[in-house]
């Protein structure tokens, strides 16, 4: 009898392993190769109906899964929809995922391998297991007025992050889009709804990326930052260096000639220090350095500031390379490049991040958006710590052009983005679209001698009156709301 009990429990035993075996298989190993394969639909439609995680800003979800019909339990649901359609993306049953709805689909459905045991204590309860929630790093209150900055119908972009640690506090984008019109579940609907909103200039669903790391533009004098770090670096220039400032810059064989801003101070003197040629934004002195310097010695400086380079996998959304010419340039060609024209092309969170590489002497934090992936008993799985991505200058250079761009607003081009009682560090950029309008920046961060927050804004074509009450004044107002709270 006793053997008879002990070889019970030892079938018992071996079943126990066997199905536990296969239970791990399926959850872990197989898991990815199930879920990816086009046959199953059976998969795609249960994760379409199933409860997933949360998206949370500020203690609130901005997407979530609510109760719905008997047919799919569960319908995914964004609040605020547009304020966040760029961060979030959408989960739609026939056009499939974007943004952290994509990069975070595992966390969200539940099927994370830190999600394991979770999953099957769950199993032997007889629950169905419910994704994990992802809170992010974005301040709603500044989320809100970056977007409201943007004015309807203008195309641009806003970034805000904290240099010191990279946290992203605000990511905005215009025009953007209603995600419940694509996660609907009026099969109709949906795809009328995503023919239409792709008809919208400055709207593509089939990308995962947002305007902010997505739209590639040219950066105009904002690159003149990289320029300056490169003579730097050179050994060649200093603090003291007196640089030629032509009216403007002839080349030979051709006919073009690349001039200074006609309204502007650089045509008052020949010669100009950095700090002028910043402040007024002088585009012959930096043409100068280039040509000096050579192409590579620009190329190399612009790629240890990020162009041509990943964010790190911290940011959990796809973004689009910003790049420097490597093709051999002529004189023409290495001038207009130098003062982010030609071929120069960048998205405004690369330009983010190079200016928080100088507000954080000289090293570039990733770009984060997560701030915890937390269990549906509220448990954090994780919770991701600043992490250094490359180290762009020296402490010695960077706060050098730290003290150079202070000057930018208290003496120069970017004044209005200056804020009583509180040293900015700032640049202004405009690059020309050929048409009479512009691409208008700003870019900076405050307190400069101990940054809290960086801000780019980018308003795409326009005039230069309409860029220069875009840009600046707004910076002014998203420093304010940040240094006050």
């Amino acid at each position: 009898m006793n053997q008879a009990i002990r070889n019970s429990w030892i079938a018992a035993i071996a079943m126990f392993v066997l199905i536990f075996g296969a239970l791990s298989y399926v959850q872990v190993v197989g898991a990815d190769e199930l879920q990816a394969n086009a046959w199953n639909r059976r998969a795609i439609l249960q994760n379409y109906c199933n409860d997933r995680g949360a998206i949370i800003v500020g203690g609130s979800p901005v997407a979530e899964s609510v109760p719905a019909t008997e047919s799919c339990k569960f319908q995914r649901t964004y609040s605020q929809p547009e304020l966040y359609a760029g961060i979030t993306g959408y989960f739609s049953k026939n056009y499939g995922l974007t943004g952290l709805e994509k990069s975070m689909n595992d966390v969200l459905a539940g099927s994370s391998d830190q999600q394991f045991l979770d999953r099957v204590g769950q199993l032997f309860l007889g629950n169905q297991p419910k994704g994990a929630s992802v809170e992010l790093t974005l301040d709603p209150k500044i989320q809100k007025l970056a977007y409201d900055l943007i004015p309807d119908g203008q195309r641009g972009s806003i970034v805000v992050t904290n240099p010191k640690t990279g946290a992203i506090l605000a990511m905005v984008s215009k025009p953007s889009y209603d995600p419940n019109l694509i996660a609907t579940q009026d099969a109709a609907a949906e795809q009328a709804n995503y023919n239409e909103l792709n008809q919208i200039p400055g709207i593509n669903l089939n990308q995962n990326v947002s305007g902010p790391t997505g739209a590639l533009l040219a950066p105009g004098s904002v690159f003149k930052l990289i320029d300056t770090a490169a003579a730097l670096n050179s050994g060649k220039y200093n603090k003291d260096s007196v640089l030629p400032n032509p009216a403007e810059m002839s080349f030979p064989g051709i006919e073009y000639k690349l001039p200074n801003y006609a309204g502007g101070n650089c045509y008052t003197r020949t010669t100009a220090s950095f700090a002028f040629a910043l402040q007024q934004s002088c585009n012959t002195p930096f043409a100068s350095i280039a040509l000096d310097l050579g192409q590579n010695a620009i190329g190399d400086q612009a790629e240890k500031f990020g162009f041509g380079q990943d964010f790190g996998d911290q940011l959990k959304l796809d973004s689009a390379p910003s790049f420097f010419p490597s093709d051999p340039l002529d004189d023409a060609g290495l001038a207009q490049s130098s003062i982010g024209q030609r071929d120069v092309r960048a998205t405004p969170l690369q330009i983010n991040t190079m200016t928080a590489a100088i507000a954080n002497d000289g090293v570039q934090m990733q770009p984060n958006l997560i701030k915890a992936v937390r269990s549906p008993d509220l448990r954090a799985i994780s919770e991701p710590k600043p992490q250094a991505l490359r180290t762009a200058t020296t402490p010695e250079i960077a706060r050098q052009i730290n003290e150079w761009m202070v000057s930018v607003v208290d003496d120069g081009i970017a004044s209005r983005a200056a804020v009583p009682g509180v040293q900015v560090a700032g640049k202004t950029g405009t690059a020309e679209l050929g048409n009479g309008l512009n691409n208008s920046w700003f870019t900076g961060f405050a307190p400069a001698n101990d940054p809290q927050v960086a801000v780019t804004i980018v308003m795409e074509g326009v005039d230069i009156t309409t860029g220069a009450n875009l840009t600046s004044p707004n910076a002014k107002k998203i420093f304010e709301a940040v240094l006050n709270k």
